[in-house]
């Protein structure tokens, strides 16, 4: 184990598995999902950060069916074709020593296309579609596609998946009452409101085994009018243990939320404090996440005890060198990420590759 970042460089053991160091390469939409020849160019960008050093990398989100594309024809993972296409990306992290996990996100009413679903016909306020209201029926059969995506994941060869259920997309939006307006089983108390993404997780763990990585990403703080509580936080992420998640992801603020969190004015490692808070509570490891881009800073979070990982995404866009660098001694030399977001985010509303400047 590296003598420099000790908290941060040391290996965590997940029984079946190993990962070398506390990094994750958290999940960013890089755009070559959907472009020509794009799954190559994906493997290589995975390739160079798996080389660069990151302990675990879980890719852009990837949707378990057409209705929770982020848009119309956006990435899926559904069928042999999408199977044999990521194998080319996990071949490739493996031989450079790395493990990887795949995003499964359904956006719900995020989703920018007129056939968007949601617990409830609610239309969000960044999106001009309204979503139609899924009936039960559509709720097993979505349920059904999150385990059959993640089957599949595992054949292309991921070592595990994260499971979005944060930012206020489609597993989100069945937690609070802001979007959840139902009167069945799947809406009205917190344990109904739960229920959808505990049953997503217990589906999930039965089509993949144990033997595989399942991540969660919680939203701890919502940010929004009508949220989730801290206690109700804290008890789905206990009930999210017994189903059999192995690590729990922090989520922060839905993406209609009105309080800043990744600009460069937001203070480093601003929202560690409720990753903290809900980690006394749990068993398995906890991610944390938001504005954590330096080596010292998320030295200091893990050394404080406020999670057992730290998640950085855009610092690897900034530098894929990142974890070598400061594991050497060489944290002097890397090129951080400063939270401007013009090449990454600002790309990707405009359909552009995601990349630095």
């Amino acid at each position: 184990m590296s003598k420099f970042y000790p908290h941060l460089m040391e290996p965590l053991d997940l029984g079946f598995c190993q990962l070398k160091n506390r990094i994750l390469m958290g999940s960013m939409h890089t755009g070559l999902e959907e472009v020509p020849g794009g799954f190559e160019r994906m493997a290589a960008f995975y390739a160079e950060r798996a080389r660069g050093g990151v302990g675990l990398i879980v890719t852009g989100g990837i949707s378990p069916n057409a209705e929770g594309a982020v848009f119309a024809g956006a990435g899926q993972m559904a069928s042999e074709k999408d199977v044999n296409n990521h194998s080319t990306v996990t071949e490739a992290v493996h031989k450079a020593g790395g493990k990887i996990c795949m995003q499964i996100l359904h956006s719900g009413r995020y989703a920018a296309h007129p056939n968007s679903v949601a617990p409830s016909a609610i239309q969000a306020p960044i999106n001009p579609f309204k979503p139609h209201e899924v009936s039960e029926e559509e709720i097993e059969k979505s349920i059904d596609d999150f385990a059959r995506c993640a089957e599949l994941a595992k054949k292309a060869g991921y070592d595990g998946v994260e499971i979005m259920g944060s930012e206020g997309y489609f597993i989100n939006q069945f937690i609070v009452h802001r979007t959840n307006r139902r009167s069945d089983k799947w809406g009205g108390s917190y344990e109904n409101r739960m229920r959808f993404p505990l049953e997503v997780v217990r589906r999930v763990r039965k089509a993949v085994g144990n033997n595989f990585i399942i991540i969660y990403r919680l939203s701890m703080i919502d940010l929004v009018e009508d949220g989730s509580t801290l206690p109700e936080v804290i008890k789905l992420g206990k009930a999210l243990e017994k189903v059999g998640v192995n690590i729990i992801n922090t989520g922060i603020g839905w993406h209609e939320a009105r309080i800043p969190t990744i600009i460069t004015k937001v203070p480093r490692a601003a929202f560690t404090w409720v990753t903290a808070k809900v980690k006394k509570s749990l068993s398995v490891p906890v991610i944390t996440s938001n504005r954590i881009n330096t080596p010292e800073v998320a030295e200091v979070v893990l050394a404080r005890g406020d999670a057992d990982m730290v998640s950085m995404a855009r610092p690897f866009l900034a530098d894929p060198e990142f974890v070598n660098k400061a594991a050497n001694g060489k944290a002097d030399e890397i090129n951080s990420c400063i939270g401007c977001n013009q090449a990454c985010l600002d790309h990707v509303f405009q359909m552009k590759l995601t990349s630095c400047l």
